[in-house]
């Protein structure tokens, strides 16, 4: 008997395509030929247990590390063996699980100099006050509303509550103009009044951009994911919509469990 392909989303073109990726430490395979594919305009969720590969996948199609195999393509380019500071040229933008910011800066210079970093001459340039151009306002004004930090503009980032260092996080990756944004455990640590403004703006997000996540909130991932991909062992094990993954016997019996329904995994 044949296996039944995934139900996935159809609108929009393919953004992202990965094609049996590898990573490769000696003799240890941390992925072991990974096919991925990202349409424009959606919330694409990698979910997995610890180990499975997700973060190292991240790594791989951000250039922040260097694949041993396969091949990446991003909004029509082969991105293989770019560097990450040119993926991000080519509108890719990335938070990490660890939160990284300035912290003695207030939020409105965190976003000025991540929309600064953007274009290496700019990002250089340590001599010039942020004036005209530099000072990236429209740009910042823009995203302190789309993550409602409004009010926070002038407070330093390491005063800000860590729901709201996570918004500022997704900000400053927003800051930077990108097509798609990658988001590693966006939730992570967060109490529940924070959880859900995250939720709502990770799902707002798709309207401009195309979102991939990493989450381990199965509640979050099934709400707001057009496409779930679950990895184990550094492979795909399934994919699908939401409903499908929630439904498959192969991922209950390998990752979700009882916690299907609701939680964290």
């Amino acid at each position: 008997m044949s296996t039944p392909q995934p139900t996935l989303p159809q609108a929009g073109p393919v953004l992202l395509e990965a094609a049996g990726v590898e990573k490769r430490y000696d003799k240890f395979v941390a992925l072991g030929g990974v096919d991925i594919r990202v349409r424009a305009n959606t919330v694409h969720s990698v979910i997995g247990p610890n180990g499975a590969g997700k973060t190292t996948l991240f790594h791989m199609l951000t250039g922040t590390k260097t694949v041993s195999g396969g091949k990446i393509m991003f909004d029509g380019h082969d991105v293989t063996r770019e560097p990450d500071y040119v993926r991000v040229r080519r509108g890719m933008a990335r938070s990490f699980q660890v939160t990284s910011l300035f912290l003695t800066l207030p939020v409105r210079e965190n976003l000025r100099l991540a929309a600064q970093g953007v274009a290496p001459t700019q990002a250089l340039n340590c001599w010039s006050a942020p004036v005209g151009k530099l000072s990236s306002a429209d740009t910042i004004a823009s995203v302190l509303a789309r993550v409602g930090m409004e009010r926070f503009a002038d407070t330093p980032a390491g005063n800000l509550s860590h729901g709201q260092q996570r918004r500022l996080e997704v900000g400053m990756a927003l800051a930077a103009r990108p097509k798609a944004i990658f988001l590693d455990e966006p939730t992570s640590g967060m109490g529940i009044d924070d959880l859900d403004e995250m939720k709502h703006l990770i799902q707002s997000l798709k309207k401009d951009h195309t979102v991939v996540l990493i989450e381990h909130n199965m509640s979050i991932v099934m709400d707001i994911s057009d496409t779930v991909t679950v990895m184990q062992q550094g492979r795909v094990l399934a994919e699908g919509l939401p409903g499908d993954i929630r439904n498959d016997e192969r991922v209950r019996k390998a990752y979700l469990g009882n916690m299907i329904t609701g939680g964290k995994a």
